[in-house]
């Protein structure tokens, strides 16, 4: 494994752990205030009520994001623990999609979906992949301005699925691009919105590489970006193909929660928290 990565064995995964642990208990604390102070059926009442609920949620999601993010880079550089079944890789990205579509369109994108195959079952962790594309659409829902094209695409190969997220936006400077998945590595560089901590990418290769496969960014020849997903065409044994759900359960809007700090806060009212 890459030694880019920023946990070494020197505790700081430990550290890392502590803090998001402790993080989510007083997430769960404002959680539970914020469903007593207003509910979901008094909200849809109160248009003002909504808003400001909307913004203390989008607040709780982003704090939360941080918290996966924080516990990912836990364990990075070092073996995964995904749990992979066979599923359809194909109707996998086409759901995560279709729920980011509307909050693409709040931010005057277009979110596309493309797919050179009807369907193709895989070895995956649908809860890791399910992180790994929402992170890479969420990058590049911020880095693309009003009236931009976003596009999740699907190309099926002999011995590989290729992810692909194509967007319009500013590009990668050639000063960044050498680090762009290790930019946790610089340190004392914390960077303002919407660069974020730097997590995200370093996640990303993380969960590819868990699943065996790699990931990598292009440049546009028109501008913007493309990050390409390489998974291996493979399968397990251990389940029968379709009895898996695609997208794992969850107490919240996982899609939300992965593009909270991408959305303006009308994405949280409550009628799309449902």
């Amino acid at each position: 494994m890459s030694e880019e990565f920023f946990v070494q064995n020197d505790g700081s995964g430990d550290i890392l752990r502590q803090i998001s642990g402790q993080l989510r208990l007083s997430l769960a604390n404002i959680y539970n205030a914020l469903e007593r102070i207003a509910p979901p059926e008094a909200r849809d009442k109160d248009r003002e009520m909504d808003l400001n609920a909307a913004l203390l949620t989008q607040g709780f999601m982003r704090i939360m994001r941080i918290a996966d993010n924080l516990e990912d880079a836990a364990v990075l550089g070092q073996p995964g623990q995904v749990q992979l079944k066979n599923a359809d890789i194909v109707r996998f990205c086409q759901e995560l999609a279709d729920n980011a579509r509307h909050p693409a369109q709040l931010l005057g994108l277009e979110l596309a979906f493309a797919s050179d195959a009807d369907s193709c079952y895989i070895a995956m962790d649908a809860a890791r992949l399910e992180r790994l594309v929402l992170n890479l659409l969420s990058n590049a829902f911020k880095f693309t301005p009003k009236g931009g094209r976003v596009t999740l695409e699907v190309r099926v190969e002999k011995e590989a699925v290729l992810l692909l997220v194509a967007d319009t936006g500013c590009g990668i400077g050639q000063d960044i691009a050498a680090t762009l998945f290790a930019r946790h590595l610089q340190p004392g560089r914390m960077e303002p919105p919407p660069h974020g901590l730097g997590f995200g990418l370093p996640v990303c290769r993380q969960v590819a590489e868990e699943h065996g496969g790699s990931i990598l960014s292009l440049g546009n020849e028109d501008g913007g970006t493309t990050m390409v997903v390489s998974l291996p065409r493979r399968r397990v044994r251990t389940n029968r193909m379709g009895e898996e759900r695609l997208r794992p359960q969850s107490t919240f809007n996982r899609t939300l929660v992965e593009l909270s700090d991408a959305l303006p806060k009308e994405a949280f009212i409550q009628k799309y928290m449902d």
